[in-house]
């Protein structure tokens, strides 16, 4: 094993080591607390993966993996249903966490050198694949760290200019993390209810005569047609935000349906795809 790769590993274990033993009480620096924003609303942690090859459309239905909020909420995608057309919205679940979990979660991203400032990691034996985003709000700055085609370098021999080490600590850092929020929330989780919702209105492209899809009539005041404002990817689209009584009238509309849906307003047919927003997203 080369150098680097020992020192990658070394690094990993070691970041492993630190949080389990943090989790424990036992690990140093067991009482250092770590100050975060306490606010429903405010973003302490988040990870998301997005860009790559992908549909325009999945881009704009797609979440955040996983996010923490100050009052120590989690909220995260959970699975979904395998079927064709798949719901409308989102699978997005809330599991409650203690303070003790949030410490150690924010200790092994310390550990991890997501608390160092902005950094970005490339990988360019890859291509078109997508980049894991950490962000994270703690002691008093925020710092993003990005890495492209994060967990692809496994067999594919070395590849020049790439921090061997710094992969392989956030790939490290993100199975701990879901180790934690597996042993902390199982059996917690709850739906994710928003208080806000985005709304993208496309022209209808869901026509297959081999599944016929059941029309449904668009519940607000505002027609389709004008619904939003237009946003330039993809073509032909709008977008707007949803929220209040308007939510309330929506969202079993949106419950109910599925990505094929036409969605009748004013005459004619649209698509429509619902991306509920989190605490701390607004507009489009």
């Amino acid at each position: 094993m080369s150098p680097r790769r020992t020192a990658a590993a070394l690094a990993a274990v070691t970041l492993l080591t630190v949080a389990c033993g943090r989790l424990s009480g036992d690990g140093p620096g067991g009482d250092d607390t770590i100050p975060h924003p306490t606010g429903t609303d405010d973003l302490v942690l988040r990870v998301e993966t997005g860009g790559g090859f992908v549909a325009p459309e999945y881009t704009l239905s797609a979440a955040p993996g996983l996010s923490i909020y100050g009052d120590d909420r989690l909220i995260q995608t959970g699975p979904m249903i395998e079927i064709y057309p798949g719901p409308a919205l989102p699978n997005l679940l809330v599991i409650p966490l203690s303070e003790a979990t949030v410490q150690t979660i924010l200790a092994a991203a310390r550990e991890a050198g997501l608390m160092d400032g902005d950094a970005s990691y490339g990988y360019d034996c890859v291509a078109d694949a997508a980049t894991t985003t950490f962000t994270v709000t703690a002691d008093g700055h925020t710092s993003v760290v990005s890495a492209y085609a994060l967990g692809m370098e496994a067999g594919g021999g070395d590849c020049p200019g790439t921090d061997v080490e710094a992969r392989a600590v956030l790939s490290a850092f993100q199975v701990e993390l879901q180790r934690l929020v597996s042993e902390s929330g199982s059996g917690s989780e709850e739906p994710y209810t928003p208080t806000e919702m985005r709304v993208f209105v496309l022209p209808y492209r869901g026509d297959q005569p081999d599944l016929p899809q059941e029309p449904v009539e668009w519940p607000l005041e505002v027609p389709l047609s004008t619904f939003g404002a237009p946003i330039e990817v993809p073509q032909d689209a709008r977008c707007g935000v949803v929220s209040g009584t308007d939510l309330e009238t929506l969202l079993p509309a949106a419950q109910a349906a599925n990505q094929l849906t036409p969605w009748v307003s004013g005459g004619a047919e649209y698509s429509m795809i619902f991306r509920p927003l989190l605490p701390d997203e607004h507009g489009c």
